[in-house]
């Protein structure tokens, strides 16, 4: 519930559903399992993306579609994320918009579980930025 926009109902349904940490061995692997990754259609040399596979829990998926959309409207707060979003949703209309608040929402859950699985780590709104402590020291 660090992460702006992540309410306690997204924060239970994600503990909830994902149930352990450790069986993910990287932190990414959790797009695909909720269903957060495009589908793709491979025949001969056709290649082309599809709609995302929805696979995994429909209501978890809609918490964190509904929290992306925090993120990047009016009232999120100044983010890498944020930013990052933004940007996809600038290469086009309608439908670069929505690909920028599925690509936040599998963003938000591969940060959710990192920080889940590393007790010691804590929400950085820009973590390429050095911390003020280390720039006084």
């Amino acid at each position: 519930m660090t992460i702006p926009g992540v309410g306690p109902i997204t924060a239970l349904a994600f503990v909830l559903i994902i149930g352990s940490p450790d069986r993910f061995d990287k932190a990414r692997d959790v797009g695909p399992f909720l269903g957060l990754v495009p589908g793709r259609d491979q025949s001969g040399d056709t290649d082309k993306p599809m709609r995302i596979t929805k696979a995994g829990d429909r209501m978890l998926r809609r918490l964190l579609v509904s929290c992306a959309q925090y993120t990047l409207g009016q009232f999120g707060p100044p983010s890498a994320l944020k930013a990052a979003g933004l940007k996809t949703a600038a290469k086009g209309a309608k439908v670069a918009k929505k690909k920028a608040v599925v690509k936040t929402a599998r963003k938000l859950a591969v940060m959710m579980l990192a920080l889940w699985k590393d007790p010691e780590a804590e929400y950085r709104p820009f973590p390429n930025q050095p911390i003020k402590e280390e720039l006084a020291a």
